[in-house]
């Protein structure tokens, strides 16, 4: 890795910073913030400062800019006082992996549950997440992901205001332990995969302003922060940050993939667009051995940077969180028509039955919400690269009171929107608690300096005034404090809620629902033959998707996701799950699957 500090065995560490806006940097090791006698780093090419001596494993440092600034590195691997203290040299070959046969699980396998590891246990800790794999593994889960841990300010957040990149979050534990949590992951035959921000820094700690402006934009601003400069002048070095920094994550804690926080913030007009070349770099490295995947979240549906490299199967290439299914779904079972729900509400059977035929629904067509065209064609890519739920960290935790749909919604209606999530052929993602009908609030919370406080709580007034399309007069939703502690500690999963019987029906409801995804879905994704989904739809609410297969059979959708009942035709052949009887009494609130003869 050319950035950080590299440490050998024979107790010589190097150490390299790229600061071009810096005229001298200088080394400080010791055990406080005093220095007596800083080394100075040698000037190089292109902005680096480079500098090898004696230093051991397990010592802190820090750099000093111009004599003025005191900052750590920002590519440490652990930050044992948190962003704004001294850096700590680790030794990336110690820690011992049992996982030497660990090739990780191809993609259509993936049944994904989603994990903020401060309040998924009691102790808010990777330790306290491995405590938990046994029961996960039980559930049917097949990959773990965890919301972004690269070191963040404060005492807790969300994990998207990172600044030490490189640095696993120390609340949360020793990157060792992390590893650890990793390893017994594979050791159950579950992949693990990690949130990362590429599209900005957090607003506090980020010391990177102060030595390498050229990382920024001058004119260019995220809806987080000052856009990240990844083309033009000196942009090499900002790439290879990022690029180097997804190497890292997949090698050195060997991670089975990584999830892109809102890409369509990746300003890059460079021939070669930064997601292709990250792409390359994986395929090139630890994606040559193994299986690596990249999820992403991209608001501007861009089927292109879907395209797998491969027309059969879908080894180490990109999907991406389908808003569009969720978005559509949420309409029909809330009836919600604010925000960007409005763009689905005139039509949302026809919406969700294109997401599962063909991906996005959006495919250029105007966004009222977004007030332009929005998407481009997707029939063209294989069921895997579209990642579906009813739940995550961001519908749950953006809604003023956190609500979780178990408790926005009747039994009846999650029921059967749980079968079909769990049933159809694009990967389901699980928010956690989700199994078991967790009514735990998710909270939006942040723990900046006290300085950010009034603009975090004005900004989350000026997004759900916007979101619900309010007048300057009318009184914005009340929420929790993100600011305040027991924000956080009340988004903690209580885990007590799933030993009572009510939940327990929805965890075994689950865990069959799974059990028969991996017994008769799985075994048939490869013979999905592309662009063959037949669709019909009509509302409210009803979906019918026939899938034609290589094999001869057709897989069959058939569901009224409205309280209206409604007379329904079951296709010939054999049926895998209905919400309820198969009798010629109309139905409201129901899902089947049946697999039968194709044609």
């Amino acid at each position: 890795m050319p950035f950080g500090a590299v440490p050998s065995d024979s107790g010589v560490t190097r150490f390299r910073l790229w600061a071009p806006g810096a005229q001298s940097v200088e080394l400080c090791l010791s055990k406080d913030r005093s220095c007596p006698d800083p080394l100075p780093l040698i000037r190089q090419e292109e902005g680096w400062f480079a500098l090898e001596t004696r230093a051991a494993v397990g010592q802190r440092y820090h750099y000093r800019i111009d004599q003025k600034w005191i900052v750590p590195d920002p590519a440490s691997r652990f930050q044992p006082k948190h962003v704004h203290g001294e850096s700590e040299i680790v030794d990336p070959h110690r820690f011992s992996w049992p996982d030497a046969t660990w090739y990780g699980r191809p993609w259509h396998e993936a049944i994904i549950h989603e994990v903020h590891v401060g309040t998924f246990s009691l102790q808010g800790t990777y330790d306290g997440v491995s405590e938990k794999l046994d029961y996960l593994a039980d559930l049917g889960v097949t990959a773990l992901e965890l919301m972004p841990l690269a070191d963040f300010p404060g005492g807790f957040g969300w994990g998207y205001d990172g600044v030490a990149l490189f640095a696993p979050c120390a609340r949360y534990g020793h990157p060792d332990s992390l590893k650890r949590l990793i390893a017994a992951a594979h050791d159950r035959g579950m992949m693990v995969l990690l949130d990362v921000v590429y599209n900005h820094f957090g607003p506090e700690g980020n010391y990177l302003h102060c030595y390498a402006p050229s990382f920024f934009h001058r004119n260019r601003h995220t809806p987080w922060g000052t856009a990240i400069r990844f083309a033009g002048l000196a942009s090499h070095w900002v790439r290879r940050f990022f690029i180097e920094n997804a190497l890292y994550w997949l090698e050195e804690f060997h991670l089975d993939g990584l999830r892109l926080d809102a890409v369509q913030a990746i300003m890059d007009p460079s021939p070669i667009h930064f997601l292709d070349e990250l792409h390359a770099s994986i395929l090139a490295g630890p994606g040559r051995e193994r299986h690596v995947h990249l999820v992403l979240e991209n608001g501007d549906n861009a089927a292109r940077f879907l395209q797998t490299g491969a027309p059969a199967g879908y080894p180490g290439g990109r999907a991406q969180w389908n808003d569009d299914f969720h978005h559509s779904i949420h309409v029909l079972a809330t009836g919600e028509r604010d925000g960007y729900y409005r763009d689905y509400c005139a039509a949302p059977s026809q919406h969700l039955g294109r997401t599962l035929g063909s991906g996005f629904s959006f495919q250029g067509e105007f966004s009222d919400y977004f007030g332009m065209p929005r998407g481009s064609p997707s029939d063209h890519l294989p069921s895997e690269c579209f990642v579906q739920f009813l739940q995550n960290h961001d519908q749950i935790g953006n809604r003023p009171q956190g609500e979780r749909l178990h408790a926005l919604v009747a039994p009846d209606v999650m029921r059967a929107l749980t079968a079909l999530l769990l049933l159809a052929p694009q990967p389901p993602m699980l928010f956690m608690g989700q199994e078991w009908g967790s009514i735990q609030p998710f909270y939006f919370f942040s723990d900046l300096e006290p300085g950010l406080w009034p603009a975090i709580i004005s900004g989350r007034s000026r997004e759900f005034v916007h979101f619900f399309r309010l007048s300057k007069n009318d009184p914005v939703p009340h929420f929790p404090d993100p600011t305040r502690e027991q924000t956080f500690l009340a988004s903690k999963l209580d885990w007590n809620e799933m030993q009572s019987p009510g939940h327990q029906e929805w965890l075994q409801y689950h865990k069959e629902l799974l059990k028969l995804r991996k017994k008769e879905i799985w075994p048939r994704l490869d013979a999905l033959k592309p662009r063959s989904a037949r669709v019909v739809t009509r509302e409210p609410g009803f979906v019918q998707v026939a899938w034609s297969l290589a094999g001869g059979e057709t897989l069959y959708l058939l569901a009224n996701l409205s309280c209206k009942p409604q007379n329904l035709s079951f296709p010939a052949g054999r049926c895998l799950h209905a919400t309820a009887s198969l009798d010629d009494t109309p139905k409201g609130w129901f899902t089947a699957w049946f697999l039968g003869a194709s044609g």
